[in-house]
């Protein structure tokens, strides 16, 4: 789960977690807030593994006491393949990669849905409308990729 002001803009190496794939977007991620009064500005290392990366950040000096989620959680639901190999009378569909997102208030669910990226286009056809959830996604997309391909 990752705070819902964190807009995630590239991937932190070296920082402290003792299990980094297993963060809420798969590895650590740098970025800025996106908070009222705070837009870009750019959290000190220790609020981003602490606070920003993992949501609930209650402690944050920036996060509104009133806000709509406390985190985002993301899940590779479905991988669809290419059944025209198996089955040439059917048409051929595009792979696609599915993914739950869970927008948690209160360790409640609350907003939630499907994304879906296809890889042979390198497009999201089925984008989130929120640019820091969409921006979230791609991440761990990103990171569930690179682990594929270790």
């Amino acid at each position: 789960m990752a705070c819902p002001f964190f807009m995630p803009v590239e991937r932190l190496e070296g920082g402290s977690w003792p299990h980094p794939a297993r963060l809420p977007l798969g590895g650590g991620w740098s970025g800025h807030c996106t908070a009222a009064g705070h837009e870009n500005s750019v959290p000190d290392q220790s609020v981003l593994e602490s606070l920003c990366n993992l949501g609930y950040a209650e402690a944050c000096e920036w996060v509104p006491r009133e806000r709509p989620w406390d985190a985002v959680r993301f899940s590779v639901v479905a991988r669809t393949v290419d059944i025209s190999r198996l089955r040439p009378h059917v048409p051929d569909r595009s792979p696609a990669i599915q993914l739950f997102y869970v927008c948690e208030k209160n360790h409640q669910p609350g907003d939630h849905g499907l994304l879906e990226f296809n890889p042979r286009t390198s497009n999201w056809d089925r984008p989130h409308p929120d640019p820091r959830v969409q921006r979230m996604a791609e991440c761990f997309l990103d990171s569930y990729l690179k682990k594929r391909r270790e």
